[in-house]
C-alpha cells in the first residue's frame, strides 16, 4: 500500500525526515512513533502531499506522491492532530459537504454520509452544531471526514488526544474495527495506545527511521536473550537452587508479590538459548506445584527509550511547533 524510499525534508540547513525507507502492507494497523520534533508530522504530510520532499520517493496504492498527488489524494483520509472542523455547520451537513469536495456524487452523498455517521457513532449529534459538541464528538466528526470517501489508507495524527478515558476506549475500538478494510497509519505519544491497536510499530526519532517492526520481534533483537517469569508453589530457596544450576540459565531472581507458600522467579537465560521447558521439567519432577510459567518482554515504554535517548531530536521550523500548521477544511488530503 505504501512504499517510502530515501524520503528526505529540509528546512535550509536543518534535516526534519533524513533519508527513510519502509513499507507498509495492505490492511496494517501501524503505530508511527517518535520523540517531540523527530519529523513525524513531517512525514506524514509529505504522504498526504500536503509538503513536497527534498529528496526520494513515497508512492501509496502505486501512485507517487509528486508525480500524481490528486490520485494519492483521493486514496487516503487525513485526520490531522487538531480535526478540520467547520463550528458554524451541523454535524450531517458538514460530513455530506466534505463528501462532495472528495468526489462523491450527488446521488451517493446522502447514504455514505448515514453510512459514515452511523459507523462512527455520530447519530445522537446528527443535527447539532459542531461547536456545542464534546471534544470527543467532535474527534468523531473528524474521524467521519476521514472516512466518507471510504479511502483505502487512513492516517490518523494523535486521534485520541485531549479524550477522556470512555471516548478514548471508544476510539480505539472504532479504529481496530476499520482494520484489514483500510490499511492505518497511527501517529501518537501514548504508548499503550500502540500496543492494544497496532499490529507493527515504526519509531523514528533525529528524523531517521530507527525501527520497523512488530513489538514482539523488537523486543528480542533487543533483549538478546530470553527472560521467563515462574511462579511455583514450594521452598523457595531451594527453587531457585533448582533453577540456577539448569542448563542455559544465566541468572536467577526473586520477585516480591508472592503469595503466602508460593515464589515468583525471573530467570534469565545465556545468549541464544530458551529454557521454558528445562524449567517446567524440573518444577514438576521436584514434586512441586508450577502456577505460571511464561516469557517476559520489554515493554512498549523500554522499546522506545533504548530506541529514541541516544540522540537529542533536532527541532525544525515545522517539528518544534506543538501548533499545527493550518490544514484545508479536508485535512489537505481529499
Amino acid at each position: 500500500m505504501i512504499q517510502v524510499e530515501g524520503l528526505t525534508k529540509r528546512y535550509g540547513r536543518a534535516t526534519a525526515v533524513d533519508h527513510i525507507s519502509f513499507e507498509v502492507k495492505k490492511g496494517d494497523i501501524v503505530g508511527f512513533l517518535g520523540p517531540n520534533g523527530a519529523g513525524k508530522t513531517t512525514t506524514m504530510r509529505m504522504l498526504t502531499c500536503f509538503l513536497p520532499p527534498s529528496e526520494g520517493k513515497a508512492t501509496v496504492d502505486g501512485f507517487d506522491v509528486l508525480e500524481n498527488p490528486m490520485e494519492v489524494k483521493r486514496r487516503i483520509g487525513y485526520l490531522p492532530e487538531t480535526p478540520p472542523l467547520y463550528p458554524e455547520m451541523e454535524v450531517r451537513e458538514y460530513v455530506e459537504f466534505t463528501g462532495r469536495i472528495k468526489g462523491i456524487s450527488s446521488a451517493d452523498v446522502g447514504k455514505r454520509t448515514a453510512e459514515v455517521i452511523e459507523r462512527c457513532s455520530l447519530g445522537d449529534v446528527r443535527n447539532k452544531l459542531i461547536a456545542k459538541l464534546s471534544k470527543g464528538y467532535r474527534q468523531r466528526v473528524g474521524l467521519a471526514q476521514a472516512l466518507i470517501h471510504n479511502p483505502p489508507l487512513l492516517i490518523l495524527d494523535e486521534p485520541t488526544a485531549g479524550l477522556d478515558p470512555k471516548q478514548i476506549i471508544e476510539t480505539r475500538k472504532l479504529i481496530r474495527s476499520l482494520a484489514g478494510e483500510h490499511t492505518i497509519i497511527l501517529s501518537t505519544h501514548i504508548l499503550p495506545e500502540v500496543s492494544s491497536t497496532c499490529e507493527s510499530i515504526i519509531i523514528i526519532n533525529n528524523g531517521k527511521l530507527e525501527a520497523i517492526d512488530t513489538p514482539e520481534n523488537l523486543t528480542a533483537r533487543l533483549q538478546g536473550h530470553e527472560t521467563v517469569f515462574v511462579d511455583v508453589e514450594g521452598p523457595a530457596e531451594q527453587i531457585a537452587g533448582k533453577l540456577a544450576k539448569l542448563a542455559g540459565v544465566g541468572r536467577v531472581e526473586q520477585r516480591e508479590g508472592a503469595r503466602s507458600g508460593r515464589a515468583i522467579f525471573e530467570v534469565e537465560a545465556a545468549k541464544d538459548q530458551y529454557v521454558r521447558s528445562e524449567i517446567a521439567t524440573a518444577v514438576v519432577q521436584s514434586g512441586w506445584k508450577l502456577h505460571e510459567l511464561r516469557p517476559l518482554g520489554l515493554s512498549l515504554e523500554d522499546i522506545f527509550l533504548k530506541l529514541t535517548t541516544h540522540d537529542q531530536a533536532v527541532e525544525t521550523p515545522a517539528a518544534a511547533s506543538s501548533e499545527p500548521v493550518a490544514e484545508s477544511p479536508t485535512g489537505g488530503a481529499q
